[in-house]
C-alpha cells in the first residue's frame, strides 16, 4: 500500500510567491505531523496547456499528471492570492477541469493570501464554496494571511501560525478517523 500523500496547489502565476510558499509550508507541517508524503504545485507548473484546455484531455501530460495526483491525493491544500476579492482565475480553470465526484469527501485545508484584511473572507465566500460544490471535507479551520504576516516571503505571524497549527491538527483527526474507520470495516 503506497504512502498516504498531501498536495498542495497553490493559484499564483508568478515566482516568487508568498501564497505557494504559505502553502508548501503547511504541506509540510502536515507531512512532517502525520507521516504523509508531499508535494506541491502552482499554476505556473501546469505549462501553457492549462489556458487551452476545455476538458482534462486537453491538458499536456505535465499538467495532467499534476491534476491526477490533486485528484488521488489523501489530503489536499490548496490557496490562491486575492485578486479583486476572489481566488485566480486559472485556479478555478483548475478546478473547473475536474470531475464533480472526484474530490468528494477529500479532506481540504483552505489558504488565501491577499494584500489587507479587507479579502479576509474570501476563504469562507469564495473557496469554501467551491470545495462544497465537489462535495469535499473543507476543514473548519482555514487560513488567510496578510503582507504583513510575511518576513522575507515566510509566514512568520504568531496568530497566522497557530491557525495553521489548528488546521494541520485537523488534518489529524480526520486521518485518525478515517484509519479507525477501515479497522473497524475490516
Amino acid at each position: 500500500m503506497p504512502n498516504p500523500t498531501v498536495v498542495g496547489f497553490s493559484g499564483n502565476f508568478t515566482r516568487p510567491s508568498k501564497t505557494r510558499g504559505f502553502v508548501e509550508q503547511v504541506v509540510k507541517d502536515i507531512a512532517r505531523q502525520h507521516g504523509l508524503s508531499a508535494s506541491t504545485y502552482d499554476v505556473e507548473d501546469l505549462g501553457p496547456s492549462l489556458g487551452q484546455a476545455k476538458w482534462a484531455r486537453d491538458l499536456d501530460e505535465q499538467a495532467r499528471a499534476i491534476l491526477d495526483k490533486v485528484i488521488n491525493a489523501d489530503v489536499l491544500v490548496v490557496g490562491s492570492p486575492t485578486y479583486k476579492g476572489s481566488y485566480t482565475g486559472l485556479f478555478k480553470h483548475f478546478f473547473d477541469l475536474i470531475d464533480p465526484a472526484a474530490l468528494r469527501g477529500k479532506p481540504v485545508v483552505l489558504l488565501a493570501t491577499g494584500g489587507g484584511e479587507r479579502h479576509a473572507l474570501i476563504v469562507e465566500h469564495q473557496l469554501r464554496p467551491l470545495f462544497g460544490f465537489f462535495e469535499a471535507l473543507a476543514l473548519s479551520t482555514a487560513v488567510y494571511a496578510t503582507d504583513k504576516d510575511f518576513a522575507d516571503g515566510v509566514l512568520r505571524s504568531e496568530p497566522i501560525l497557530k491557525r495553521v497549527a489548528q488546521a494541520v491538527g485537523e488534518v489529524g483527526l480526520v486521518l485518525a478517523n478515517r484509519s479507525g474507520a477501515s479497522v473497524a470495516a475490516e
